[in-house]
């Protein structure tokens, strides 16, 4: 990778990426803009730094860095941010059952995954949501990439077990999911 690109070309295209990573992270659609902005000013002030290789992992790096430090307000927890598709009138393309469907099993999986351990959680958001590859998953987490593999293993098996658990917390048989 050519060490002379620049801030634009190496941090920019992710940041939907670290958008979404910093919501999952702290879980407020408010503080993940907040942190995107603070981890965008770091990588900026230490773009010299940055010696080529992987810009999204060393991007998602600093993002989840930040997140890591990020102060949560306790009053923020009880505001319920405006969502527009939500509320908007504008009907989506699918119908309501499907979205009903879709939403349900969306709650489903978050449920599930709260009752995942962070460090787990957060490998699996990297990869399943965000697409990391072995790889980038071992840049970002300061792991060799056979560590990565095995808690990776592991991280899926906790997440099958908690899913179990909350469908069967539910009451729902895991054949109505697909």
């Amino acid at each position: 990778m050519d060490v002379h690109k620049s801030f634009d070309e190496v941090v920019l295209p992710h940041l939907g990426a670290g958008r979404r990573l910093a919501r999952w992270l702290v879980r407020n659609e408010d503080d993940a803009e907040d942190v995107v902005q603070e981890a965008s000013l770091r990588a900026l002030r230490y773009f010299r730094t940055f010696s080529g290789g992987d810009g999204r992992a060393w991007f998602l790096s600093i993002v989840r860095n930040t997140c890591r430090g990020w102060r949560v307000r306790p009053f923020d927890h009880a505001i319920d941010p405006f969502d527009e598709e939500h509320h908007s009138s504008v009907r989506s393309e699918f119908d309501p059952e499907t979205r009903l469907h879709h939403s349900d099993e969306a709650a489903l999986i978050e449920r599930a995954m709260r009752h995942v351990p962070d460090r787990t959680r957060r490998l699996l958001v990297l990869r399943e949501m965000e697409g990391l590859s072995y790889r980038e998953l071992a840049d970002v987490m300061h792991l060799p990439m056979g560590t990565v593999m095995s808690r990776l293993s592991r991280a899926r098996e906790a997440f099958r077990g908690a899913m179990a658990a909350t469908l069967q917390e539910y009451g729902i048989a895991r054949h109505h999911l697909r």
